[in-house]
């Protein structure tokens, strides 16, 4: 098994049996929400559809990155989660196509419009490795055999910096960004990893032309806690609650909303925490940690998991008198101030 491989099993070994790397502090729990007693709309006929990459899906719930590589139960964990993407009719990002580069044997994780020929899919390379070699070849390389939408170039300085292989040179990143976003044919989307994304980094993104960002903040997965379990000191645990919460990050985008899409993610756990996220400002709720133990035992299980996120989205919608998505976004009056 090659190193990236084994990193990526070691990373999937955390999640599944570290109960500390989920911190729960997303903050979703300080954000009331006004309940309609008289919400005057009928439940069947609540719309919880949306468009994204300007194709319908079924609500707005995103199959967030999670894994990819050589070994089989790595391939069998997108497979099932790309065949669920399907069956669903919602988005999927796959983890990072580094291993691909490194691994030829990786690429076929990462070979799934076989399975979700009608959803979009969104490809991903960390930004980093524009500063170690990689670049329009590569990114072009990770968004065909994906036959991606779009492309994910991750931001994950936290991580790198606690990771004994890291590459931690994020300078002058903005500029790389920007050529690439212009050399490609499909929308370059900046994400973080779980520390969120502050304004200025939201303003280097639009200067760059980017349109879309994932604030992926801190509140699920913490990154920095994971990576400790493959670092020989405590860094990892000394970092593991920093950076930006999810409700934080899109409460500091609010003043970017005319100028670009947002999607939430990082410590999205239910239906309502996805609601909270549209009402204030997200476009997309990214979901990684919850599928993760459905994805290692089938499709069907994955299925459920998304149906029953979907379920409780929409009975929020019903309780808040939003009869589509658009009666949600950035919709202050369904929040209760404090």
């Amino acid at each position: 098994m090659s190193n990236i491989t084994q990193r990526k099993q070691d990373h999937i070994d955390a999640v599944l049996n570290d109960p500390l790397v989920e911190r729960k502090q997303s903050e979703f729990d300080t954000l009331r929400l006004m309940h309609r007693a008289l919400p005057e709309i009928n439940f069947s006929e609540v719309d919880s559809s949306t468009i994204f990459l300007g194709s319908p899906i079924s609500f707005p719930f995103l199959i967030a990155s999670m894994t990819g590589g050589a070994a089989k139960n790595l391939q069998h964990i997108n497979q099932h989660l790309a065949e669920a993407a399907e069956i669903c009719q919602v988005p999927m990002a796959v983890g990072s196509q580094r291993a691909m580069m490194l691994d030829k044997a990786a690429a076929e994780s990462f070979n799934l419009r076989q399975y979700a020929p009608n959803v979009p899919l969104i490809a991903n390379i960390g930004a980093v490795q524009l500063n170690y070699g990689f670049g329009y070849d590569e990114a072009q390389r990770a968004v065909e055999t994906l036959q991606a939408d779009a492309l994910y170039l991750h931001l994950n300085p936290l991580q790198e910096r606690i990771q004994p292989e890291g590459d931690t040179n994020f300078a002058h990143l903005a500029e790389k960004i920007q050529r690439l976003s212009e050399q490609l044919n499909v929308p370059v989307i900046l994400k973080e990893v779980g520390s969120g994304l502050s304004p200025a980094d939201i303003e280097l993104g639009l200067q760059a032309g980017i349109k879309w960002f994932d604030v992926a903040g801190r509140g699920g997965t913490s990154w920095s806690r994971i990576e400790a379990h493959r670092s020989d000191n405590d860094l990892g645990i000394l970092f593991q609650d920093w950076g930006l919460t999810t409700v934080q990050s899109l409460q500091l985008a609010q003043p970017y909303q005319n100028s670009a899409q947002f999607i939430a993610s990082g410590g999205i756990r239910n239906g309502i925490d996805m609601a909270k996220s549209v009402i204030i400002g997200g476009r997309l709720c990214g979901v990684a940690a919850p599928l993760l133990s459905s994805a290692l035992e089938s499709t069907q299980a994955v299925v459920k998991t998304i149906e029953q996120f979907k379920q409780e989205f929409a009975t929020a919608q019903f309780l808040l008198g939003a009869s589509t998505v658009d009666n949600l976004h950035l919709n202050d009056s369904l929040l209760l101030k404090p």
